[in-house]
């Protein structure tokens, strides 16, 4: 059986509210959303992913003044970059509530926290009037869904229904900033780029520790095929073959990073056995795509 796909916001939201899972669009990839207050639904949706438990979840919320309800301790930090850059492609990972539901969290002391800016999103925040887990709407540590169709096809009737907001116009997904340490740490690249967040805050600290945010892992975001990343157009040319295809993700990362996902899909379907990219450099979004394509390129 074939999930429903549609476009009514209403239906979206009567979904949600009585526990299922609904195919969200966002700016960034699509998202496979649940009720954040709702035990057993935010479980539906690590079953349906294949996701471990533990694996910490991102809440989507409509505004501001919500995300501070989800949050014991929101600091200035926290302040400045939600007031710069919500609604938008960036999450904050901050000081948990103590009524926030351990499974989301994966029993850690903060949460993470975003407000999209997806136009449908919104409307099924304000509508919803609460928080939504949403992770990428595929199986765990493959290809992100930037399409309701790709929902669908990697999903089928495990979703309850699919929200088509037309194609993400950014591709990857957001960025993660963990404001709980001092100074903040950018744990997941994104769109907006580590001079973007020191406008703001001034310093950061390097990442450390163990994987405590989605996106952390070595390998995800894998297609069938073998990925090779390579620095020049040259090494890609001496890696050409017939059952081998070259993407060129340096000359312009940002039309790049919105078809991302979908050319890898296309690679997949097309049979092909491995993918060559050429990486972009790695400032702005190039960052991100290099992020993206080594951790699908690493090893399974």
């Amino acid at each position: 059986m074939t999930v429903e796909i549609g476009t009514d916001v209403e239906r979206a939201v009567q979904v949600l509210r009585g526990g299922g899972l609904v195919g969200l669009p966002t700016e960034t990839v699509y998202g496979l959303s649940a009720d954040a207050r709702n035990d057993e639904a935010v479980r539906r949706v690590f079953e349906t992913k294949g996701r471990p438990l533990g694996h910490p979840l991102i809440v989507h919320v409509a505004n501001i003044d919500e995300a501070r309800r989800w949050s014991s301790s929101w600091s200035q930090t926290a302040e400045r970059l939600a007031t710069r850059f919500w609604p938008g492609p960036l999450t904050l990972i901050v000081p948990r509530a103590l009524d926030v539901l351990d499974v989301v969290t994966g029993r850690r002391n903060t949460v993470a926290l975003r407000v999209p800016e997806h136009s449908m999103a919104r409307a099924v925040l304000s509508s919803f009037a609460g928080g939504l887990v949403a992770p990428s709407a595929n199986l765990f540590g493959k290809v992100s869904p930037t399409t309701a169709r790709h929902v669908a096809d990697d999903l089928g009737d495990a979703v309850d229904y699919v929200l088509d907001g037309g194609p993400c116009v950014i591709g990857v997904e957001s960025t993660i900033v963990d404001c709980s340490v001092n100074p903040p740490q950018i744990l997941r690249p994104g769109v907006i780029g580590d001079d973007d967040v020191r406008r703001i805050v001034g310093s950061l600290a390097p990442v450390s520790g163990p994987s405590r945010a989605p996106g952390m892992l070595a390998s995800h975001y894998a297609p069938r095929c073998e990925v090779v990343p390579v620095e020049t157009f040259a090494d890609a040319e001496a890696l050409a073959g017939p059952d081998t295809e070259i993407l060129d993700a340096c000359s312009d990362p940002v039309g790049f990073a919105t078809r991302m996902y979908s050319e890898l899909r296309r690679c997949d379907g097309e049979g092909r056995r491995r993918v060559v990219v050429v990486l972009p450099r790695h400032d702005g979004i190039g960052r991100a795509v290099r992020d993206r394509i080594l951790k699908a390129a690493a090893p399974r």
